[in-house]
């Protein structure tokens, strides 16, 4: 897969401005800044990590799903997508892909879509939209501001038909994307605590976000 990558030597552990680690089924946020880079990392593989942005200065400004994919022009992202707000103004991006699979229609679990699709057994387990409504609470907004999102490394294959499933995912341990912001974003995560389907190889793990300044700063 290394002819997706893009990536570039000057960007080190040693020189990254923000390094996070975020435990299995945890949300995350964190901004930012236009120019910055921001490496999102898979660290043992087949790991979901659900993600949404935000205009740091008008959060009713977010990732908007089907302008992304209208601008693009594929089913799936990666490097080269512009990621697109609401407002169709590109918020990001991609720069990096070690991976090549990932998802931006298939949207996030919820304690409903899981008692739906598994049965009544598993309403009480954690689910993604929890996560997002837990994360963006702390930045004042509520869970009408959570909006169709990103599945960095879920891979769901889509037929002719339209039809999708979700699979085993394809990232290896290490794998990562890298996103130019193209304005100051608010990047909200939840590392997806799904065991109910393969999108985590049915044992959700950590992963890690790191941030560089952009190298003519």
């Amino acid at each position: 897969m290394n002819n997706f990558i893009q990536t570039s030597a000057a960007r080190t552990l040693s020189n990254a401005v923000q390094d996070h680690y975020i435990p299995a089924e945890a949300p995350f946020s964190t901004v930012v800044r236009a120019g910055q880079t921001v490496r999102i990392e898979d660290s043992y593989g087949q790991q979901a990590i659900d993600t949404l942005f935000y205009n740091a200065a008008d959060f009713s400004e977010r990732y908007s799903s089907q302008d992304t994919l209208r601008e693009h022009g594929a089913a799936y992202i990666s490097t080269g997508t512009r990621v697109i707000s609401n407002e169709g103004r590109v918020m990001l991006t991609m720069t990096a892909d070690t991976c090549g699979r990932h998802d931006t229609s298939a949207g996030a679990c919820s304690c409903e879509s899981n008692t739906v699709r598994f049965g009544h057994s598993v309403k009480y387990l954690h689910a993604c939209r929890d996560n997002f409504v837990i994360e963006v609470s702390k930045h004042g907004m509520s869970k009408r501001d959570v909006v169709p999102n990103i599945n960095l490394f879920m891979n769901v294959p889509i037929e002719p038909s339209g039809e999708m499933t979700i699979v085993d995912g394809i990232s290896a341990p290490g794998d990562y994307v890298e996103l130019k912001a193209e304005m100051d974003v608010l990047l909200v995560i939840s590392n997806c605590p799904q065991i109910n389907n393969p999108c985590n190889g049915f044992d959700p793990t950590p992963v890690r976000v790191l941030v560089w300044d952009g190298e003519d700063a």
